[in-house]
């Protein structure tokens, strides 16, 4: 995948949460795989969209990894519970 690509050819990667990585400074392809899925989730909800879901993070870890949003929601939900406890997920 070119470094110029547009982050919508990402896999789960739709014009809103291209939009929501735009607004964290990321606006490329090679920009977003550099960075670990979990902060740019973290970072998304802090300065974007506090009420962001399991599904949106399924959605920027699957966009990652190139595997399809809803075969890792369980499992990305339960990692970055690991590594944020105490976080309750608010409804999908």
């Amino acid at each position: 995948m070119a470094s110029n690509e547009k982050l919508e050819s990402l896999p789960n990667v739709g014009r809103v949460i291209a939009a929501k990585l735009r607004k964290i400074g990321i606006g490329s392809v090679s920009q977003f795989r550099e960075r670990d899925p979990y902060e740019v989730f973290e970072q998304m909800r802090a300065e974007v969209d506090p009420d962001l879901c399991r599904c949106a993070l399924a959605s920027i870890v699957g966009a990652h990894y190139g595997v399809k949003w809803h075969k890792i929601t369980a499992e990305s939900a339960r990692e970055y519970e690991r590594r944020h406890p105490g976080f309750v997920w608010g409804k999908c």
